[in-house]
């Protein structure tokens, strides 16, 4: 508190609750392989690995206006190179993950600088011609499998873990790091001064640039760490999976249109919105998808619904009502009685 009777809050009462409760469900989750089976383990990977690819999208659409339908380059470019760099170079795939962040950084550098050129739906569709090239340039190495894709082989795969029920552990414990990571990278950048700058370009580039935001800066980093996170969630997915084809790693629909709904009717902009909207996806998916194509029909219909009620999402629509946050990103002002009387 400073001498003016203000005082400056960075955190709410139910903020700081809730941060007090994540931090025991996170430890809680780290000892899933106690309390829990192996088709637990599955589904929480995947809803883990999920997640992380929504919330980078949000940062990218959400918090940096650029919205991107072709981040499926990058999940399946994050595949191939855990596949390539695994079989061919001998290194570890665990180990391959993290590699997979840098090298997705370098390659969406010279895709940054071509596809910045474009703006509004020409740069959207920019995206998905790139994610385009790439499945088709990784269709045509045959190294790799060519059209129909390719399988870990078994001397590879043993160098993960001694047995499946290991390396079943250590993927779900990958996951679920790499998930508390980028959602930590994602709340600690927006709460800096360069994510007030970020927030300012979405909602208007010339009022950003006429107080000293370096625009072109600012997009181009966020993508390419955005895309680096990608690349390793892509290869985390894949190595999960023990096998990769370029139809599989280059899903639009699995890889950006699902990820798009979750952040729409979560809550685009929020950090919160992917949680909620992971949460809703997984529960319809997991008691709806017996429908077969009913399935997609009633998603389409739940995200008109929540678009026409709550056009900023169902986190949207809760934070405005009754004002709450779990994940604050700016900091209030409160006036303190004592001081001010004094």
């Amino acid at each position: 508190m400073n001498k003016s009777g203000f005082e400056v809050k960075s955190f709410s009462m139910v903020s700081s609750i809730f941060l007090i409760l994540l931090v025991l469900l996170i430890f809680l989750l780290y000892l899933t392989p106690i309390w829990g089976s192996r088709s637990d383990l599955r589904l929480l990977s995947e809803f883990l690995l999920f997640l992380t690819l929504a919330s980078l999208w949000n940062l990218l659409a959400g918090f940096a206006g650029m919205v991107s339908v072709g981040q499926q380059a990058y999940v399946g470019f994050g595949g191939y190179f855990l596949f390539a760099a695994a079989m061919f170079l001998g290194i570890n795939p665990l180990l391959c993950v993290p590699i997979a962040f840098i090298f997705g950084v370098l390659i969406s550098m010279p895709v940054a600088v071509l596809i910045f050129r474009l703006n509004g739906a020409y740069f959207a569709i920019g995206t998905w011609v790139i994610a385009e090239v790439f499945r088709l340039g990784f269709a045509q190495v045959s190294a790799l499998g060519g059209g129909s894709g390719s399988s870990l082989p078994v001397v590879v795969v043993k160098k993960i873990a001694a047995n499946k029920t290991l390396r079943e552990y250590y993927s779900f414990w990958m996951a679920l790091t790499l998930a508390v990571f980028v959602l930590a990278l994602i709340y600690f950048l927006l709460r800096s001064r360069h994510g007030l700058g970020l927030k300012a370009i979405r909602d208007n580039e010339l009022s950003a640039k006429s107080v000293g935001v370096n625009i072109w800066t600012t997009k181009f980093l966020v993508y390419i760490v955005t895309a680096g996170a990608t690349a390793a969630t892509g290869a985390l997915i894949f190595l999960q999976k023990l096998r990769i084809s370029p139809d599989a790693a280059f899903s639009v629909n699995d890889w950006t249109a699902f990820v798009i709904f979750v952040v729409v009717i979560g809550g685009i902009g929020t950090i919160e919105g992917p949680i909620i909207g992971t949460i809703i996806y997984f529960i319809l998916r997991e008691t709806l998808a017996d429908l077969g194509s009913y399935y997609l029909i009633i998603l389409g219909v739940l995200a008109i619904g929540v678009m026409l009620k709550f056009p900023a999402g169902i986190w949207g629509g809760i934070k405005s009502k009754f004002g709450i946050e779990f994940f604050p990103l700016t900091r209030k002002v409160s006036v303190n009685s004592d001081r001010v009387s004094d």
